[in-house]
């Protein structure tokens, strides 16, 4: 007989533990449902650390870890006197992270928007776009503002150095020098041409940072920056300031379109002085037309006129053909149904008159002494029709046909500068021959340790007889007598060609040009000169280019300190007693 308990223990008993009596299927179910969340957390930790990796780590790096650029200090540009003509001033840089950004509050964009003098709408709409790890605010800043703009703590907003290129010399030096892009590459000149010496190689930082911008620690070691090197240029200062002063002041005073000027070491092949008039300011490109980049004397091809006559009568004098006292039948002559002949007609001149005055008869008929491929072989070996190799970026090559295409007429002309284009730095250039004992000089931008080889065109004897020729050009008679420097003899040629225009020869549109070297004795100078259109009046060459040549060569000589070599009591005829003696165009 069982015992009896009592009702309250048996109550007490079912309330203390509730929810123990539990039967086997339901522990079951418990169990596997541990199971399951368990191998759900480890699935997705192996997915993460395995799958996901580098995802991960990239995701985590773009929002932390950054790579910085140590620029590079450009190389300078100077003179070959060492003043400086391209330097790099220090420079900040604002940028920000959009997609590590919290929005920025609107009275700290409007001061942020302030201080870079942009539009806050700009900055708005550069912080909204979430895609963008980096964007930069305003480049090239003074370090004073990019304090202020740090200073309002704007967290994903920060700063780095760089480098603004500066051109003291201005639009003196704009076309040789050239400039700089805002990332610090070479866009024109120099600064192109020698990128790679000047540019140098940057360093980087990887650092760690935190969502305020600040650098946290280095992740790596610091690679740093190699500074470009110094690029010592043959241009003389003083005389690129010469040189650029009076050719501006011919095209103003000439009322023409545009001008170009090379001053040439006639021993070395050195690159002096090179301007262009107009030209524009590397510093402020603000307001920056074609036409002011325009390198005229580099990339612009002319017909050369007159200033060509030198060559075939070196040829012909080097050949035995002609002597300087040789006489020529300069009277009009025929080539087929063309008529060659002189605005001054002379029945006979010597050789010497044939380049004192300017006879397209007398040239014509020199050229015509050699056959077609003689002559042009001879244009070759002075470089007409490809370009000096002088490095400058855009250089042209000029226009000189095969010789199996000529016709006698063309053979003709092609003497006295038509049918044939020339830059004015290729017309330099071929000057050369004349200057160095009739060898060609290359021509070099950079400062030479040591003349570079030259290569013999005509005997030194043919080249004497040339200087000497030339030198009554710019006597009493000659073309070029506005030409003339006091204290020094000077030998040259001036030229006028009629502008091609539409596939003919315009007859309101010339060029004129004076081309020539000083000390005529014992040359140290080549000096070309190039006046666009002039309208004011005149535009023969030894009226327009003659007393820029004039001006830029005595001043030279003087900053060169060469010695005259002309007698003490030389004078000059005054400019207002010398009558303009045409020239044919």
């Amino acid at each position: 007989m069982r015992t009896a308990q009592p009702r309250g223990r048996r109550q007490a008993s079912a309330v203390r533990h509730p929810g123990l009596i539990m039967g086997p299927g339901r522990v079951r179910v418990v169990l596997l449902g541990l199971g399951l969340l368990f191998l759900t957390l480890v699935g997705r930790a192996l997915y993460l650390q395995v799958v996901q990796q580098d995802f991960l780590q990239n995701q985590g790096d773009a929002r932390f870890r950054r790579s910085l650029v140590l620029e590079a200090n450009r190389g300078v540009i100077t003179d070959r006197n060492g003043e400086p003509l391209a330097i790099s001033t220090p420079v900040q840089s604002i940028w920000a992270s959009p997609d590590d950004m919290v929005p920025v509050p609107p009275d700290k964009l409007r001061k942020l928007a302030g201080l870079l003098e942009m539009p806050a709408s700009d900055i708005a709409g550069k912080l909204a776009d979430k895609k963008r790890e980096f964007v930069f605010l305003k480049r090239q800043i003074s370090p004073e503002v990019a304090n202020a703009v740090m200073a309002l703590g704007v967290p994903g907003v920060a700063r780095q150095q760089e480098y603004r290129r500066y051109y003291p010399a201005g639009e003196v030096m704009a076309h040789v020098v050239g400039f700089t892009g805002v990332d610090g590459k070479g866009q024109e000149g120099l600064e192109l041409a020698r990128e790679k010496m000047l540019a140098g190689k940057n360093g980087s930082r990887v650092v760690l940072k935190d969502r305020r911008g600040h650098i946290i620690e280095d992740l790596a070691a610091i690679e740093r920056p190699r500074d470009g090197q110094t690029l010592v240029l043959s241009i003389d200062q003083r005389i690129q300031y010469l040189a650029y002063r009076e050719l501006k002041n011919a095209v103003e005073v000439n009322k023409a379109k545009a001008g170009g000027v090379v001053v040439l070491d006639g021993k070395t092949g050195e690159v002096l002085a090179l301007a262009n008039y107009p030209s524009y300011n590397p510093n402020n490109r603000r307001i920056l037309e074609p036409e002011m980049r325009r390198n005229r004397a580099v990339v612009d091809l002319f017909e050369p006129g007159s200033t060509m006559k030198p060559f075939p009568v070196s040829m012909a004098i080097e050949n035995g053909k002609v002597t300087p006292d040789t006489w020529m039948d300069t009277q009009p002559y025929m080539i087929g149904p063309a008529t060659v002949r002189d605005s001054h007609p002379k029945p006979a001149m010597t050789v010497t008159e044939v380049i004192q005055k300017s006879s397209n008869v007398g040239s014509s008929k020199m050229a015509l002494m050699f056959a077609p491929e003689q002559m042009w072989t001879f244009y070759d070996q002075v470089g007409f029709g490809r370009s000096t190799r002088s490095g400058f970026p855009g250089e042209a090559s000029g226009r000189l046909r095969n010789w199996k295409g000529w016709r006698p007429i063309e053979q003709a002309t092609m003497s006295f500068g038509y049918g044939v284009s020339v830059s004015l730095i290729q017309l330099a250039h071929a000057y050369t021959i004349f200057t160095n004992n009739g060898e060609l000089l290359p021509v070099s931008f950079a400062r030479l340790a040591a003349p570079m080889p030259s290569k013999p065109v005509i005997s030194a004897g043919t080249a004497k007889k040339m200087r000497d020729m030339m030198m009554a050009v710019t006597q009493e008679g000659g073309t070029g007598i506005r030409a003339q420097v006091l204290g020094y003899h000077v030998g040259g040629k001036s030229g006028t060609a009629r502008k091609l225009v539409n596939g003919g020869y315009a007859a309101d549109k010339h060029i004129g040009l004076f081309v020539g070297f000083a000390p005529a004795t014992a040359p140290r100078l080549i000096v070309a000169v190039m006046i666009d259109e002039p309208t004011g009046g005149s535009y023969y060459g030894g009226t327009v280019a003659g007393p820029a040549f004039s001006a830029i060569t005595a001043g030279s000589l003087r900053i060169m300190g060469v010695k005259p070599d002309a007698p003490s009591n030389n004078t000059l005829i005054p400019v207002d007693q010398i009558p303009e003696i045409r020239e044919d165009a």
